[in-house]
């Protein structure tokens, strides 16, 4: 009784903006008391849990995985700067809705190529979505060039309506609404290559091999479909990487088709009076260096923001987003990163040194990778698994974080999701149960 008192009596002295701080950016979710955060969902009114004095308003604590609120403040008279460079907002992930300005009219539907059992899917999706939704429908030409399809003539109505691109020719970043994905995670990665700026959401259908990536389940695609269409859906924002290699021209020009370079890849930027080939990539997984077929060791230099963190070692060093933390970063020994974690992994292959440790470095920082001046070979690297390319002395590439994360629209929320796909497809902590105790062992032993 005398604690209580105390504490209504302390209440009492402090000032409204002394006794609870109110977040703006958290639009009124965020409540910080004088000393401490108040933590969890208030269930009955209490001193430990009141609202300021003077506000009727119950609050609550957000349910985050980054802690406090990037616009705060620290003591009496100290906050943060505001950068009007920020990339990147720290959102709590259970806020994160999928809502639409206007009704979405067209789709891009992405199928697994080579794969006969996706065929059947394939029809029913798209002619739900143009007979039930009304939806105009963008398919890549090359899947109409299936014979499976192409000989199909109870398919022909529907063929007819498509709307038909080819990948590096063909820009639909405009005019597509959202995405839909058949087939395994390779087809979300592919979706990601094909829009170098903003993303539309994307909804993946595992029917693939893994399906980390790929939440849903075809079985009731109707009602999923439709409730992504009126906007009620949770999504998750994966972050990727804005890379961009300057690599030295070798005596020749390099042949530029339709802005593209001789690899397939968008030619960010060309110059031949200094003789720099600039090209630019959104990499939703990984950056990866190697070694190549070379035998000897990769020595590759790493700066961060300008200074040089450390010489690589080893059969080349992995850059991945936290999307990308759970594919060749994990098989390589890293940690696994929540998608809404701001962060870049920097993971080594196989570091010719004991000490060498995967590191995460907070998002928005520029890291640099080139070739030792002592390299005795050249490098190679590779954009989620495409685009491979040799590095020599003298390329560089630079990697930060993207401004446009690719949104993928989740089955429940980001949260509930990820740990299912942990345990669902990487089988994260399987083992056999401990055998507990029988009765009479335990009388007997205490």
């Amino acid at each position: 009784m005398e604690m209580e008192q105390e504490k209504m009596t302390m209440n009492k002295e402090l000032s409204p903006d002394a006794a609870a701080y109110c977040c703006s950016a958290c639009h009124g979710d965020e409540t910080w008391s004088y000393n401490h955060p108040i933590r969890g969902r208030a269930k009955s009114r209490s001193l430990s849990a009141s609202p300021a004095l003077g506000s009727t308003k119950e609050f609550r604590r957000t349910r985050s995985l980054h802690g406090p609120c990037p616009v705060t403040t620290f003591g009496p008279k100290a906050c943060v700067l505001q950068n009007p460079q920020t990339i990147m907002h720290i959102q709590d992930p259970a806020s994160q809705r999928l809502t639409w300005n206007k009704s979405p009219k067209s789709v891009l539907v992405i199928k697994k190529m080579r794969d006969a059992s996706l065929l059947q899917p394939f029809k029913e999706l798209c002619t739900h979505l143009m007979e039930e939704s009304n939806m105009i429908v963008y398919v890549e030409k090359k899947v109409l060039e299936d014979p499976a399809i192409a000989s199909d003539e109870s398919f022909g109505a529907v063929k007819k309506k498509f709307c038909t691109f080819r990948e590096d020719y063909d820009d639909i970043s405009n005019q597509i609404d959202f995405i839909i994905c058949l087939g395994g995670d390779g087809t979300l990665l592919y979706a990601s290559s094909l829009f170098q700026g903003s993303v539309p959401p994307v909804m993946a259908f595992h029917l693939g091999s893994l399906g980390f990536l790929t939440p849903f389940s075809f079985e009731n695609f109707q009602s999923q479909v439709t409730q992504v269409i009126e906007g009620n859906a949770a999504v998750v924002l994966r972050s990727r990487l804005k890379v961009r290699v300057v690599k030295e021209l070798q005596g020749k020009k390099t042949a530029v088709h339709n802005g593209l370079g001789e690899n397939g890849s968008r030619a960010a930027g060309l110059d031949m009076d200094v003789g720099k080939q600039a090209m630019q990539y959104q990499v939703l997984n990984e950056v990866v260096i190697d070694r190549g077929p070379s035998s000897y060791l990769s020595n590759v230099d790493v700066y961060l923001d300008g200074h040089l963190i450390t010489t690589v070692q080893g059969d080349g060093v992995i850059v991945s987003t936290p999307t990308g933390s759970t594919a060749y970063a994990a098989a390589a020994g890293a940690s696994m990163i929540h998608p809404n974690v701001p962060a870049i992994m920097i993971t080594p292959i196989c570091p010719h040194s004991l000490s060498f440790r995967p590191i995460v470095v907070p998002a928005g920082v520029e890291l640099k990778i080139m070739l030792s001046p002592e390299a005795r070979n050249t490098a190679w690297v590779s954009f989620d698994g495409r685009k491979r390319q040799e590095i020599r002395h003298g390329d560089s590439i630079s990697i930060t974080t993207s401004c446009y994360p690719l949104p993928s629209i989740c089955v429940r929320d980001p949260v509930s999701d990820w740990f299912e796909s942990l345990a669902q497809c990487l089988h994260w902590n399987v083992r056999k149960k401990q055998a507990h105790f029988e009765e009479e062992e335990e009388v007997e032993e205490g």
